[in-house]
């Protein structure tokens, strides 16, 4: 049992948890805990896969490969406002 919780001690928990929220809470405490766990656990994978991702060095170009587009030129504006 976690926590070295014994069967006694685990009931006499759920039986304050009951007394205090009542019975018609008990389902909408435990789907919004396990939300909340599903939530939790995929920030932690989506934490974790970005920061694989950030390790691998970035992709160099070979020499034939090209990035997809021409070059922009870049105008001066103040001699084209003249």
């Amino acid at each position: 049992m976690p926590f070295n919780l014994g069967m006694s001690e685990l009931l006499v928990i759920l039986a304050i948890v009951l007394v205090v929220f009542g019975a018609k809470r008990l389902p909408e405490i435990g789907a919004a805990m396990g939300k909340g766990i599903r939530e939790f656990k995929r920030s932690l994978t989506e934490v974790r896969e970005s920061i694989e991702s950030a390790d691998e060095p970035p992709r160099r170009l070979e020499s034939g490969e090209t990035t997809g587009g021409d070059p922009k030129k870049l105008t001066d504006k103040s001699a084209t406002e003249t």
